[in-house]
């Protein structure tokens, strides 16, 4: 078990600042985040609808909508413009997670509502996982780790607006960006500031342009960060249980503010 936890420390720390970093290049801004698009919100209402009704494991009902969603994105992206994307998401995330409102507050019991708020806080305790989701979530991530290497030249020269990509590599590249991410978030919840924060902590360490680059600094602070935090959850916890998401974004915004400081007008 605590080798399977190790791997999705490993797998979520370079998924998801790689998805960050790929989305601020695409939308040419350093807000950009997976979660813009409401990744996040409907990963949170398949678990909510998988736990509270039981039709399937929580695994794969955040991966079913998860999947829902990236497809919705997919087919807006080709219609839209960036600007309006970004609005369409935090909109369409707005609504998925007003929908999960509405599934959690309703739960039948207090044990499923305990089991719900546990994983959307996420966790790398991989409870009622199975082996078909670790070799699912697998696949998504090396599809999404492959087209990430590959496109890194052409998502360069984009983001220095040397060329304008296409509606349909946009898209490609979104649903590819969102393998990466869903190869983590379904099957340990969603996991805040990594995908935002390290990204741009990677680009004020490092001046380059070049995507390359970001991917190796953002991939091991990611897996730095995640590690250190999975460590003091699990051996420094106090006697109370500790949130991973809470736990790193308490670690890493001290770091983040010395960096701006130290880099007022970087």
């Amino acid at each position: 078990m605590i080798l399977a936890s190790l791997l999705y420390v490993l797998i979520s720390g370079i998924a998801l600042p790689l998805g960050g970093i790929q989305m601020q290049y695409l939308w040419r801004n350093q807000l950009g985040d997976v979660y813009s698009l409401g990744l996040g919100s409907a990963a949170c209402l398949g678990a909510a609808a998988a736990t509270m009704t039981g039709w399937c494991s929580l695994t794969v009902g955040s991966f079913v909508c998860t999947l829902l969603c990236t497809l919705i994105c997919f087919f807006v992206t080709l219609r839209v413009s960036t600007q309006q994307l970004i609005t369409f998401g935090i909109l369409f995330g707005t609504f998925i997670g007003s929908l999960g409102t509405i599934v959690v507050t309703n739960a039948p019991t207090g044990d499923l509502l305990k089991q719900y708020y546990l994983w959307g806080a996420a966790n790398f305790n991989l409870e009622g996982v199975t082996l078909w989701d670790i070799s699912f979530s697998l696949v998504l991530f090396a599809v999404g780790l492959v087209a990430a290497l590959t496109q890194a030249g052409k998502l360069t020269r984009h983001f220095k607006g040397e060329i304008e990509l296409s509606d349909l590599s946009k898209a490609l590249l979104l649903i590819a960006i969102m393998c990466l991410v869903t190869s983590s978030v379904s099957i340990c919840g969603p996991i805040g500031f990594i995908s935002l924060g390290v990204p741009n902590l990677s680009r004020l360490i490092c001046s380059r342009t070049d995507i390359r680059y970001h991917y190796l600094i953002s991939g091991a602070m990611g897996v730095g960060l995640l590690l250190v935090t999975y460590l003091v959850v699990r051996y420094v916890n106090f006697g109370i249980y500790l949130p991973i998401s809470a736990t790193m974004a308490i670690l890493a915004l001290p770091l983040m503010a010395l960096i701006f400081i130290r880099n007022p007008k970087s």
